[in-house]
């Protein structure tokens, strides 16, 4: 149905206008009328026309002028000029205004009606486009929350090179190198000022997650993960700042950071907390989610902690490696042995290189490493603690009568911890794979989807599909079909079954889609492989 609005100051040329309309259009068209510029304009916001006649010398607002006024409202309307005068003397001022064709009066009954049908086919190409549109919209709205949470998992937990992350990255638009870590926190406020009553809390804000999330975006351009418990993270992209420049960014946060927080506290009845982490490169993001969560675990009733106000902070001497030191443990946490091995050497050859002189200091930093380094094994599940495994580590540190032994010490437990995280993390990734294939060998008959597969596993989809392709060579939807095809093969091979029942039995609900699949993979069509059996 067409909304078409005749704009004349002439009633004899509106009712022309209907009749051909009318008799050529039937029921495919609505008309409403004015004659006026205002009551142009006043009917134009409400009937919301797809098409308009318009004359130009209508009384009061000129029909130029109330084109322009209408098109505010409406980018996609259709106007058809329709005037006593010659055409080329309106044609510069209306160019602008998107005028799909100029009419002379007296109108012919022809040309009204071709022009009309392609106004028509017009409208039907814009309203299937704006279509298009929405849809793809749509399919972003729930593809985009997903992709942010694998973009916040990978910066976090996983060992991607930067190609990885850089897509992730154009995805999402962020063009920053750099950027922080929030974690917001939430739960009922007891007696103490401490979180209560967290389970119920976040089952209460599970259904309001989106709402939530929407709060936190109103307030920051940013990533939000999902919701762990009564936790929920985010990325803010934010370029490094200089020194100068710091302190009012930091202060422009706290203060935005305080009232999304009031916002949220007031929207959904709950207590929340805020924790900050500094700004760190985009690779190395890692130590702001370690920063944000120090903020949160700081004893302090205030609702927002940045990181950079605790007064626990360490600060080091101006030439202390600080970044190689951190750049040490992020890639022993990974367990990458060749660049721990690396910033390992890095940090050693500075400690020599500065303070050779100093032996026991020099010891002490080993022997602080190695230890540091061990806890992160423990806590990875990489590695068993046993209370008496350290009791030769100082002796034999003592007992070391050069640098070269140390670092040869050094070296050793540093590539001992990383190989048992990367073992560990290796025999969970072989694990995670295995459950996949089994739950995919019980169910491949239904309806299965990734994401699917990976709530069963526990892990992001994004994660599941990377592990799963690095694993098997196969993508998820490959390996479901590889396995559906072998089923589908047997079937045709060893029973009597209809091909309609082979088809539903393997998983297709669509036994066209089902016989070009198997065409697609086996080369035979089912009919021709069940022949040639």
């Amino acid at each position: 149905m067409y909304k078409i609005m005749i704009a004349d100051d002439e009633s004899i040329v509106i009712d022309a206008l209907k009749f051909i309309i009318e008799r050529n259009f039937e029921d495919e068209c609505i008309i409403e009328s004015a004659k006026t510029g205002r009551k142009v304009i006043e009917l134009a916001e409400y009937f919301r026309p797809d098409i308009v006649f318009m004359d130009i010398q209508i009384p009061g607002i000129n029909g130029i002028e109330a084109m322009r006024e209408i098109r505010k409202n409406n980018a996609h309307i259709l106007f058809i000029v329709v005037s006593a005068y010659v055409k080329f003397d309106y044609a510069k001022d209306a160019i602008g205004i998107g005028v799909l064709d100029y009419i002379n009066k007296p109108i012919e009954k022809d040309v009204i009606v071709k022009i009309l049908r392609t106004a028509m086919q017009r409208v039907d190409e814009e309203k299937h486009k704006r279509s298009i549109d929405l849809e793809n919209k749509e399919k972003l709205e729930i593809v985009t929350p997903i992709i942010e949470n694998g973009f916040i998992y990978s910066l976090l937990y996983q060992n991607n090179g930067k190609e990885e992350l850089d897509n992730f990255r154009t995805l999402l638009g962020i063009e920053e190198e750099a950027g922080y870590l929030m974690s917001l926190q939430f739960g009922e406020l007891s007696d103490k000022e401490r979180m209560e009553n967290v389970i119920g809390t976040s089952v209460r804000l599970q259904k309001e997650y989106t709402k939530m999330k929407d709060v936190m975006k109103a307030f920051f351009h940013c990533c939000v993960g999902a919701m762990m418990g009564n936790m929920i993270l985010a990325f803010v992209p934010q370029d490094i700042p200089s020194q100068d420049e710091e302190y009012g960014i930091r202060i422009r946060i706290i203060e935005n950071a305080r009232k999304m927080v009031r916002e949220l506290s007031q929207t959904f009845d709950a207590k929340f907390r805020l924790g900050i982490g500094a700004i760190h490169e985009i690779h190395s993001l890692s130590e702001s989610y370690n920063e944000a969560m120090r903020s949160l675990a700081y004893n302090s009733s205030d609702s927002v902690v940045h990181v950079n106000d605790l007064p626990i902070l360490c600060n080091y001497e101006d030439d202390y490696p600080i970044e190689t030191e951190n750049l040490l443990f992020k890639n022993v946490e990974e367990g990458n042995l060749n660049k721990s091995i690396y910033y390992a050497k890095c940090f050693f050859d500075w400690m020599v290189e500065n303070h050779s002189q100093n032996v026991m200091d020099i010891k002490l930093k080993v022997l602080e490493f190695v230890l540091r380094a061990e806890t992160i094994g423990f806590e990875s599940g990489g590695m068993v603690y046993r209370f008496n495994m350290r009791s030769q580590y100082l002796e034999n540190i003592m007992g070391m009568q050069t640098y070269q032994q140390l670092y040869e010490w050094f070296e050793t437990k540093i590539s001992e911890v990383c190989h048992n995280i990367l073992t560990k993390k290796e025999q969970s990734t072989v694990d995670i794979v295995k459950k996949a294939q089994l739950y995919i060998e019980q169910n491949y008959s239904k309806d299965i989807v990734l994401d699917e597969v990976s709530k069963y596993l526990q892990i992001s989809p994004y994660y599941f599909s990377k592990l799963f392709k690095k694993r098997t060579g196969n993508n998820f939807i490959e390996y479901l079909t590889a396995v559906r095809i072998e089923k589908a093969k047997e079937l045709l091979r060893n029973s009597s079954k209809s091909m309609k029942e082979i088809c539903m039995e393997v998983g297709y609900s669509d036994a066209n889609y089902f016989s070009r699949t198997f065409k697609k993979n086996v080369g035979l069509s089912p009919t021709e492989y069940k022949e040639e059996k």
